[in-house]
């Protein structure tokens, strides 16, 4: 391939795809386990906290690096996941705010993302006896969206099971499919088999959240072209009115 069609290509994936939508749903949280007999004042739980797949797919598709700042009393508080599954495991006895930003891939998005989740190690009701067989799980759904994705990202995601694709436009022809050069990669960061999935909560709703985004998607392509319609009219309206003004 010569360089001129070289950069042909490259501007062909970086094309804006406009009135078009990726979502890419997730789960945050942690999962505490109490050390019972073993547990002393500095150390009272053992806990993990991630971001996963809201049905546990692999996120690195869409997601470089997740860095989880923890607070400043831990050693290197600001830990750095370069790749899927993106989650640490600590120890400790109190609970704090934990700031987590995620990077995405250089043809998803520059800008990157900042969640935050309050680590919970004891029960809801205080009332409620600590168990070492029953940990505490606090988890939250959210659905990251990227407008106008470019052709080449979409290409790449199109079959990945992790991401909620859009309607596309009438007429629109992606590119083939990006192969995946290293099939292992994926279970990697699939957290199906992970060794917490038992405790992780079941998002029954995520389907329905899942149409509803959908749904937002075409309505957004209706409108857009609703107004390209009305943009037209009225500049014909325009050309009508110009020779009686004369």
């Amino acid at each position: 391939m010569s360089k001129t069609e070289e950069n042909t290509e490259k501007k062909i994936l970086n094309k804006k795809l406009k009135d078009v939508e990726i979502s890419l749903p997730i789960v945050y949280g942690n999962i505490a386990f109490w050390l019972g007999k073993k547990a002393n004042e500095y150390q009272s739980h053992k806990w993990t906290v991630y971001v996963r797949g809201a049905t546990n797919e692999d996120l690195g598709v869409v997601i470089k690096r997740a860095v989880f700042q923890l607070h400043s009393s831990f050693n290197n508080p600001t830990r750095v996941i370069e790749a899927p599954p993106f989650e640490l495991s600590e120890a400790g006895w109190g609970e704090f705010e934990i700031a987590i930003t995620l990077y995405f891939h250089s043809d998803v998005c520059d800008k990157p993302l900042n969640l935050y989740h309050h680590l919970k190690l004891y029960p809801e009701d205080e009332s409620g006896s600590l168990s070492m067989k029953k940990p505490v799980v606090v988890e939250s759904y959210d659905e990251i969206v990227f407008p106008e994705p470019s052709e080449g990202f979409l290409a790449r995601i199109q079959s990945h099971p992790a991401v909620n694709l859009p309607r596309l436009p009438a007429g629109f022809t992606l590119p083939p499919p990006v192969p995946v050069e290293d099939t292992s990669k994926r279970k990697r960061g699939d957290t199906k088999d992970h060794p917490l999935s038992q405790w992780f909560m079941n998002f029954s709703e995520a389907d329905e959240l899942l149409q509803l985004a959908a749904a937002r998607q075409q309505v957004q392509a209706h409108i857009a072209k609703l107004r390209r319609q009305i943009s037209l009219i009225d500049g014909q309206n325009q050309q009508l009115k110009s020779p009686s003004d004369q």
